[in-house]
């Protein structure tokens, strides 16, 4: 009877501990002897590394089961306790039930009513379906009340509770509870209480949680290796059992000869101590066992748990085949949708193709260039490897290309190299949003680093000081597909968490777009020819007759990016403070951005046009116009700033901040002023004048006024130091246009730090009464609680760059404790979603089927297709925000 094609579920899974008597039954040897090899190499018998339990070298073969090296599963030894010891993992239910049960009878500390009750509550319980720590409450309330009663209900014996002295030693006040005692009274609880402590009675008793028997793992587990100088090195796992077997066998001979009870017990606690660590060599209240050289051995629990351990490392995320990594470098030229692929990283990655009908002649030819074909310098794609039907893989090499074309047939898989066009995915690391994983088209490029276009830094969170990235080739069609169709970089161009762009122009380009149409100014033919050459056009701005000479106006040069027909009005960055509004044509500022028709006829383009999280008309194209139209006016219009700005050019320097002497006297006079108001806000708490402000101490009413002033103080001397800094300064550029930094930051540079805090008050910790040893205790002064009166360009002195560097501090912790616990929360949020999915009708489902939200959303809404979070209407694209119908 053919079963292949019978569907199967599993029905449940059960959770059990391994008797001793399990333990022996799968053992294929008992261990007596805690050496390895004998001097010519060969494992020794009943040692660590017996013939029974696999084998690790080629040429032997398992005693077991007679397979070679790559044949054999491995298999389990036991090793034989001299005394019992405690399981370090089932210390905290050992001691719920010796705290819960008699100590004499055995029962749990209930009465027979009680019992009745509470076993039925549990029965009533669906331990497949139920949440666990629901189930984990229930049974912990019913062994508490047990825990709660000295006196045992049934037999009338008194069981005082028990301590625990960590790790794993026992003791009822201050009389020790060896192992075997405890094991002892384990076994006296009846299988009828076991229900109360979550244990099924087949499959598990509360005694085998004392070990007597230790299993052995199979050799394949813990594989020896020998080193350069031919010396053997063991695994952690076989260092920990040889002193396992060491102690145990001292401990059984120290007990046979009748030693002193004294140096029983030491051994028993040493044998203890290397079971316990042996299982997680970093349990709380003992040192962990460490290697010869001083390391501490990775023992059972620390190869599972953690980044490191086989979960994460080896399970839920490994390294994959047809990947690779390199540092990152912007090459503005590429599109938003391509990445550069260094030439020797091309080479070795490979795209499988299957030879059929219709491309088999195509693949000879492919197959017959080799994997290195040179053609003048310029790249083509190779072939590496020929799969054959039977599975078998042919590596191509210069010599046998000829003869592998020939052979090449129908059925046959070509491994063949990266080529220009191929669809990849591109990933930056932490991955912490859709937009971290893309997929671009390859374009083959000289050198050795990934390169990308500069506005797609933004959604990988990207830059250049030295980032890697990680480039995945896509191995199936079906997938190739998907990559092309969700996941290339146009189609993530609107973010899913606020519903507006995330990839727009940046920096340089910015500043750039700035430059080229605030206040509309004239381009010669030669300037102008120069920008549109860098652009993917077809046409040239209408020119401007000057003396006879052709001129072109900015903002003309800039709407050859703009698609046909569209229209839109927004305030730009420059805005602050405008008033609501404005007839656009006697708008000396430039506040508003009038496009219509497809034509800039108002307004400057900076950050609010075309940035990220903002860029209106980028927003606006691609609601309109679609993805292709936003990629392509992303290319255009980031050309177009690079090649504006190389032929410009732009650049900052310190004499950007420079400010005349008399606005210099001017700040020196307010910050004196204002340390002159505090000084006398002081002097009033001091005698007691100063009154509380409502629901505020005295203490708090002094800081929040003196935060006041110094607060003022430095917008004031950002106010006097902008004055002088106007529109032809590169830094206010920048600001202004919302390419890099704001005015606070040029305040700063120019005018004066201020004040510093942490946590949002003044600066109170450090010395008993004082912030630094030089101030007078309890001074409650400007200088002596963090204002820094100077500013960056005039330089800070010793006390204030010590008080700054303390400001500074509490934004690199603040980052650090935001990240890990970020990233924590990501992932349990990751896990605790990973099963569920949206079905046809947008409900949200579990594996089981269980609606967990009847609309995707609780609005069925997808965030990247609403108008930064509101609902849109569908015939939103009739009318425009000018009121014109389009």
């Amino acid at each position: 009877m053919n079963f292949n094609n019978v569907s199967k579920r599993i029905k449940d899974i059960k959770f059990a501990l391994l008797s001793p008597d399990e333990i022996r039954k799968m053992s294929q040897v008992k261990v007596i002897t805690p050496d390895t090899y004998d001097d010519d190499g060969y494992p020794i018998d009943k040692g660590l590394m017996d013939l029974h339990m696999g084998v690790i070298e080629p040429g032997l073969r398992c005693a077991t089961c007679g397979g070679k090296v790559d044949e054999c599963p491995g298999h389990f030894g036991h090793i034989e306790l001299a005394m019992p010891v405690v399981h370090v993992g089932f210390v905290k239910e050992i001691k719920t039930m010796l705290d819960s049960s008699c100590k004499v009878c055995g029962r749990i500390k209930l009465t027979d009513e009680e019992i009745e009750n509470y076993k039925k509550s549990i029965e009533d319980l669906n331990f497949v379906r139920d949440d666990p720590e629901i189930i984990d409450i229930k049974l912990r309330k019913i062994t508490d009340l047990a825990s709660s009663r000295e006196i045992c209900p049934h037999c009338g014996s008194e069981s005082p509770k028990t301590i625990i002295d960590k790790p794993t030693t026992f003791r009822e006040g201050s009389i020790k509870i060896t192992p075997k005692e405890i094991r002892e009274r384990l076994e006296r609880i009846p299988d009828d209480d076991l229900i109360f402590y979550g244990l099924n009675k087949d499959s598990a008793r509360p005694e085998w949680m004392v070990l007597t028997v230790l299993p052995v793992p199979p050799i394949n587990v813990r594989p020896s290796i020998t080193l350069e100088t031919g010396e053997r090195s063991e695994d952690d796992l076989t260092h920990k059992l040889v002193d396992i077997i060491r102690i145990s066998q001292r401990l059984r001979e120290s007990r046979d000869n009748g030693s002193p009870q004294l140096i029983i017990e030491d051994l028993w606690d040493l044998l203890q101590y290397h079971v316990t660590t042996y299982f997680d060599n970093q349990t709380a209240g003992i040192p962990p066992a460490r290697h010869r050289s001083g390391r501490a051995l990775k023992t059972l629990v620390q190869r599972l748990k953690g980044k490191e351990g086989r979960f994460r490392a080896n399970l839920s995320g490994k390294r994959v085949n047809f990947s690779s990594r390199t540092v990152i470098s912007p090459e503005p030229f590429l599109s938003i949708n391509e990445v550069g692929v260094p030439e020797r990283a091309a080479r070795e990655m490979t795209v499988p193709v299957t030879v059929n009908a219709f491309n088999i002649d195509v693949m000879r030819e492919w197959v017959k260039r080799g994997p290195n074909p040179e053609n003048n310098g310029k790249y083509i794609a190779g072939v590496n490897y020929l799969i054959r039907p039977d599975g078998r893989r042919v590596k191509i090499t210069k010599d046998n290309a000829e003869e592998n074309s020939k052979r090449l047939d129908i059925g046959w898989t070509v491994e063949r190299q990266l080529n220009e066009g191929d669809i990849v995915l591109f990933n930056r690391q932490p991955s912490l949003h859709r937009m971290s994983m893309m997929a671009h088209t390859v374009r083959i490029l000289p050198g050795l680093t990934f390169r990308f276009n500069l506005a797609v830094c933004t959604p990988y969170n990207a830059d250049f000081d030295g980032d890697e990235m990680n480039l995945h080739v896509v191995q199936s069609e079906e997938a190739r597909a998907e990559a092309r169709i969700i996941m290339k970089v146009q189609e993530q161009i609107m973010s899913p968490r606020f519903g507006g762009p995330i990839i727009g122009a940046i920096h340089d380009h910015i500043t750039a777009l700035f430059l080229l149409t605030h206040n509309n100014p004239l381009f010669t033919e030669e300037e102008t020819l120069h920008m549109t050459s860098y652009m993917d056009i077809s046409r040239m701005p209408e020119p401007v007759i000057i003396d006879g000479k052709r001129y072109y106006h900015g903002r003309d040069i800039f709407s050859l990016t703009l698609p046909p027909g569209l229209n839109v009005k927004f305030k730009s960055h420059l805005c602050s403070g405008a008033k609501d509004k404005c007839e656009y044509e006697n708008d000396p500022n430039d506040i508003y951005v009038v496009i219509r028709d497809g034509k800039l006829i108002h307004g400057t383009i900076d950050d609010e046009a075309v940035g990220p999280f903002s860029g209106v008309i980028v927003d606006k194209i691609f609601r309109k116009y679609g993805p292709d139209a936003a990629a392509r006016f992303l290319d255009n219009v980031t050309r177009l700033a690079i090649g504006f700005i190389s032929y410009r050019g732009f650049s900052t320097g310190i004499r950007d901040y420079d400010i005349p002497e008399d606005a210099i006297s001017r700040i020196d006079e307010i910050a004196n002023a204002t340390i002159e108001k505090i000084d006398k806000l002081v002097d009033a708490y001091r005698r007691g004048q100063l009154q509380p402000a409502p629901g505020r101490s005295i203490e708090d009413t002094l800081e929040v006024e003196i935060l006041a002033e110094t607060g003022s103080v430095r917008d004031e001397s950002g106010k006097i130091a902008s004055s002088y800094l106007g529109l032809n300064d590169p830094s206010v550029i920048m600001a202004r246009s919302g390419a890099r930094a704001k005015m606070l930051n040029i305040a700063e540079v120019a005018g004066m730090v201020g004040q510093q805090s942490v946590r949002g008050g003044r600066l109170n910790r450090g010395y008993s009464g004082r912030t630094l040893p030089h101030f007078k205790e309890n001074d409650l002064g400007a200088y002596a609680r963090g204002f820094v009166k100077s500013s960056y360009r005039s330089g800070l002195s010793p006390t204030e760059y010590f008080f700054h560097s303390i400001g500074g501090r509490e934004g690199l912790v603040d980052i650090a404790v935001r990240t890990s616990r970020s990233g924590y929360m990501q992932r349990r949020l990751i896990n605790a979603f990973e099963d569920l999915k949206a079905d046809e009708d947008r409900r949200v489902e579990d594996t089981l089927g269980s609606i967990i939200q009847f609309k995707y959303g609780e609005d069925g809404i997808d965030p990247t297709r609403s108008d930064e979070g509101e609902t849109i209407d569908i015939d939103y694209l009739a009318y425009d925000e000018l009121g014109d119908e389009q």
